[in-house]
């Protein structure tokens, strides 16, 4: 099956795009499909978070658990939305807390595009979902995909920072050899446990300081 993902992307999961997991995703989204069900993000805007950080550029991953499920909100970016469309609760916490640890003014868009371009893999666990119905598709083989993906860039990167937000995404730690990635932890930016360790977490300055102390350009956070 040809899937349209950026070449390094391709090379580095060819064999996951011929299991038999990953040909069921692509059967279970064409039959939701056929039967009226609207999907997000758009089939063009699937694979987006690999095809603006090529697998050579990837310095991050921040993990998202599965795509925005309201109308025009996901575009294959974890925790971003189009510029235009207003920042959900999370993505205004992720800002206060940029804010609050490096001094970044608060963006007026919540397009984290540019995060993206600079080496920061947006993946979400999920990279679809049916409208208004979180986490729909938590079951139907994406989880194998991108923990492939997690173990992938573990396996194949040295010195990548992973920052998992939340017990859903801290789950994936086992995925990662922490003798040579650094793995930073804290409670999900959600309204429902920002206080309970997130806000505070410094994770962006936490992640640039050991990007520079292993000879990696930081990530310029601004938007």
């Amino acid at each position: 099956m040809d899937v349209k993902i950026e070449e390094s992307w391709k090379e580095v999961l060819k064999q996951e795009f011929n299991k038999p997991y990953f040909l069921q995703i692509v059967t279970h989204l064409k039959t939701e499909r056929i039967s009226g069900k609207t999907i997000y993000p758009p089939g063009s805007l699937i694979f987006n978070a690999f095809n603006t950080t090529p697998f050579d550029k990837v310095k991050i991953v921040l993990l998202g658990q599965d795509p925005y499920h309201g109308p025009g909100q996901a575009m294959g970016l974890s925790f971003s939305v189009p510029k235009g469309i207003p920042q959900p609760p999370s993505l205004v916490n992720i800002f206060k807390e940029l804010h609050q640890d490096i001094g970044m003014p608060i963006p007026n868009n919540g397009d984290l595009t540019p995060w993206a371009e600079q080496g920061v893999l947006l993946l979400n666990a999920s990279l679809t979902v049916r409208a208004n119905e979180p986490m729909s598709h938590a079951k139907i083989g994406w989880a194998e995909f991108t923990d492939a993906v997690i173990s992938k860039v573990s396996a194949l990167k040295e010195h990548t920072v992973f920052l998992l937000w939340g017990k859903f995404a801290q789950e994936k730690q086992a995925l990662v050899d922490e003798t040579k990635h650094l793995v930073l932890k804290a409670a999900h930016p959600s309204p429902f446990s920002v206080d309970k360790g997130f806000f505070g977490c410094r994770h962006f300055s936490k992640a640039n300081a050991w990007l520079v102390k292993n000879g990696i350009d930081p990530t310029d956070w601004m938007l």
